[in-house]
């Protein structure tokens, strides 16, 4: 459960990008094939999403809103006020890549499966994942100019990143949504090993961006220590916000299946997203420090939402069937 097979490739990626990075022709040759694959990931996401599924779940806007608010008001809101404590743990090359984290649209898949298992609202979850993510292609260039104002005391324009970023990433999802009707039979029969062409397209990015933060000498400014704290900080941020969610959904009045919707669509960030953003955000030595908090973190919300899931799913069978003991 902790360390399930992509965890374990994620890691020998970043193993093989710090022995081998692709330097040269090979990074030029990387870097075309992973701007393929980023394409044919948002069309892939596209192609999945249902717009029954957008209809069913749209119908319950204060859920969405309080959603929206957890993933681009809450969470950026933390990464500043928590700036006197982080920036002397961290440095400012880490601290950015955490402003950058508490920046990112949430997850679409894992969100979708964590609300599920957990028997929540799955069609709310499905219309806020997925409009979570397209709203962060604007928003998300958006917040990181202006935290990087206040960080830096520079003027970063956002429109380059939002048009670059469209182009990469909103156009093949909508050509995959528009092409649904001729491909999404196909698409949802074969979402098992479909499923591994997400996961390759985002190994493929993580290795193309460490590349270039190796050969920018990334592992001389980040020390194994501070990996650790980096980690620790992943942690304590994980669990503030699963507290956050939980604590709003409940006094806000929404039901049980509301609030685990809330919880898993709310306290995630998302790495299909995020690595094609920081491609497009940072370069040179600024892009490895602005991904490894959030690869830190997507593996630490994987780990801890999987149990989590599973105890919302043994609470939700010990209410149906007070009379049986569930199974551990």
């Amino acid at each position: 459960m902790l360390f399930d097979n992509f965890t374990l490739i994620l890691l020998g990626v970043v193993a093989v990008a710090t022995l081998l990075p692709a330097q040269g022709q090979g990074a030029v040759f990387f870097d075309v094939l992973t701007t393929a694959a980023i394409a044919l990931l948002f069309f892939m996401h596209g192609a999945k999403l249902s717009r029954q599924a957008i209809v069913a779940g749209a119908m319950h806007w204060r859920l969405h809103l309080l959603v929206f608010g957890c993933t681009f008001v809450m969470f950026p809101l933390i990464g500043v006020l928590l700036k006197p404590m982080l920036l002397p743990l961290l440095g400012e090359p880490l601290y950015i890549g955490m402003l950058f984290l508490c920046v990112l649209p949430g997850t679409v898949q894992s969100a979708i499966a964590f609300t599920s298992l957990a028997g929540g609202n799955v069609p709310a979850a499905v219309c806020s994942a997925s409009a979570s993510s397209i709203i962060g292609i604007v928003l998300t260039p958006l917040l990181v100019a202006a935290l990087l104002n206040m960080q830096a005391g520079e003027v970063v324009s956002p429109l380059d990143s939002i048009l670059s970023i469209s182009a990469q990433l909103l156009l093949p999802f909508m050509a995959g949504h528009l092409l649904r009707p001729v491909i999404g039979g196909f698409v949802d029969r074969n979402r098992g090993w479909l499923g591994r062409i997400d996961q390759g397209s985002i190994l493929l990015v993580v290795y193309t961006a460490l590349s270039a933060s190796v050969v920018d000498g990334l592992w001389q400014s980040v020390s194994v220590s501070k990996l650790m704290v980096l980690t620790a900080v992943c942690c304590m941020l994980l669990a503030l916000v699963l507290w956050l969610t939980a604590w709003l959904g409940r006094s806000l009045g929404f039901s049980r299946e509301d609030c685990i919707t809330i919880v898993f669509a709310g306290s995630k960030k998302s790495m299909a997203t995020g690595v094609p953003m920081a491609k497009v955000l940072f370069s040179g030595a600024m892009l490895g420090p602005a991904l490894l908090p959030l690869m830190l973190f997507h593996q630490i919300q994987l780990m801890v939402c999987a149990v989590l899931a599973q105890k919302y799913a043994r609470e939700g069978a010990a209410v149906l069937n007070p009379g049986r003991t569930p199974v551990p």
